[in-house]
């Protein structure tokens, strides 16, 4: 499956476990606020149940297919947990994903991140034109 808008990106967030996701994103914007990929990274990874039900190895890889299209290589990577990724980063998410897993504050509501989605959406694909 391959994401083209945000509109269908936001269906499967909702179709998932978004709370989970708020609470990472969150964390992730806590410690860096002005990487908006990374915090997006911490919110779509957790559409691979979503998209892979039987298959747990594979949700990561699912998950960061689905989104490629849409939101580009870097948070492709880092939902993949890919080594072209900053080692930085796919830590920084690795522990925010588990902390946010513990956490019990509120991260807020899933439609607040409706325009940061579109933001990097919108980025990518103002990139893609360009190649």
């Amino acid at each position: 499956m391959e994401l083209r808008s945000v509109e269908e990106l936001m269906d499967l967030l909702y179709a998932g476990r978004h709370q989970h996701a708020l609470r990472t994103a969150a964390l992730l914007r806590r410690t860096r606020p002005a990487d908006k990929e990374l915090q997006v990274a911490g919110l779509v990874h957790g559409i691979g149940p979503v998209l892979a039900p039987g298959d747990e190895a594979g949700r990561a890889r699912s998950a960061a297919e689905a989104v490629r299209p849409l939101l580009g290589e870097r948070v492709f990577r880092l939902v993949r947990g890919d080594a072209g990724a900053a080692d930085d980063d796919i830590q920084r998410l690795r522990l925010a994903d588990e902390e946010g897993r513990s956490a019990g504050f509120d991260a807020g509501v899933l439609e607040d991140w409706r325009t940061v989605l579109e933001l990097v959406a919108a980025r990518h694909s103002r990139l893609g034109a360009v190649d």
